[in-house]
């Protein structure tokens, strides 16, 4: 048997000396190193050996295997390296050969909504608070006034995670965790994505985005609400925009309203983005509820302030004249490239 791997070393050395390729090299190695390899099989026969041939016939495989692989290692470098050199003198690259075209994306409608008013809102001294998207339904209804039987926390219009943690279904739990850890004044807003169990239709989404906004002073009243949004939708939606008030009822502020917004496409005439109204609905706010300032630590009778939420999606809407809101989510290169 040593007559036989001193025969395959012999062999393999002159064999790799020949390689000029990588084909080869690899074709080479399983050859004689495979599993099925010659040296591979003479090693399966070691059993036939006595008990004193064995240690020096394993050891004289050994160094011969080891000695085979630093071969082929060393000619796979050299193999590469001609390779490469051969390369390097026949391909020839033009430098100054004009490009592929890269195409440049566009920033979606709803972040592009979403920075357009945080713009405004920093522009009259607001602060941009976050907070955790799976949420406490302490912050997300206890701290605001949402008793336990209100149909807000049902299961059918929250996702709920265990009984007491869901998927925030408002941005209004990061107004209760600033007003808890923030002495007034207070003058934020709270983007960000919120759930609710809703099926998905051209109004709807069980996940959208929303912007809430809050002020809590001295003396702040339902004219300097009404103020502040109509700056916003000025700013917002074109300033010959107007706004108005309607009743309406939340847990969470008292007195509560409906705001809606003047038509941008008609005016107020009547267009079939505003279904004829001449008014498109806005947005939902109201002067905070004195148990929500009580709640999170604020005194009602020294502090007032008003609160503020609306869709992003439904401003993107609104502003684009966009019907489906389905058509935000698609990812349709051809829908939102016109933004």
């Amino acid at each position: 048997m040593k007559e036989e791997i001193e025969k395959i070393r012999k062999e393999a050395i002159e064999e790799i000396e020949k390689i000029q390729s990588t084909s080869e090299l690899n074709e080479t190695k399983v050859k004689y190193l495979g599993k099925k390899g010659s040296l591979t099989k003479t090693l399966k026969n070691m059993g036939n050996l006595s008990a004193e041939e064995r240690p020096i016939i394993g050891k004289l495989a050994n160094e011969v295997r080891d000695m085979l692989e630093e071969k082929f290692t060393s000619k796979e470098k050299e193999i590469k390296q001609q390779e490469l050199q051969k390369r390097l003198e026949t391909e020839n690259i033009d430098v100054t050969e004009p490009s592929k075209k890269s195409k440049l994306g566009s920033i979606h409608p709803i972040t592009k909504i979403i920075k357009e008013v945080e713009e405004i809102f920093l522009g009259m001294g607001y602060k941009i608070e976050d907070g955790p998207e799976v949420e406490k339904t302490y912050y997300n209804f206890d701290q605001l006034n949402a008793p336990k039987d209100h149909p807000s926390r049902d299961l059918q219009d929250t996702f709920y995670i265990t009984e007491n943690i869901i998927l925030r279904s408002q941005t209004s739990p990061v107004q209760a965790r600033v007003m808890e850890n923030e002495n007034p004044p207070i003058k934020i807003i709270c983007p960000g994505t919120v759930y609710r169990s809703d099926e998905v239709d051209a109004t709807h989404s069980p996940v959208f985005h929303q912007i809430e906004g809050l002020v809590i002073d001295k003396n702040v009243s339902m004219s300097d609400l009404k103020g502040t949004l109509e700056m916003f939708a000025k700013k917002c939606l074109g300033e010959n925009t107007k706004i108005r008030f309607r009743p309406h009822h939340f847990p969470f502020t008292e007195p509560s309203a409906e705001a809606d917004v003047s038509c941008f496409v008609c005016g107020g005439k009547g267009c079939k983005v505003c279904k004829g109204e001449g008014w498109i609905e806005l947005l939902g706010c109201g002067m905070v509820h004195p148990n929500v300032l009580r709640n999170c630590g604020i005194d009602p009778d020294v502090y007032s302030g008003f609160a503020f939420g609306f869709g992003v999606e439904r401003i993107a809407m609104a502003k684009y004249g966009i019907e489906d809101m389905r058509l935000l989510y698609e990812n349709d290169v051809r829908f939102l490239k016109q933004f």
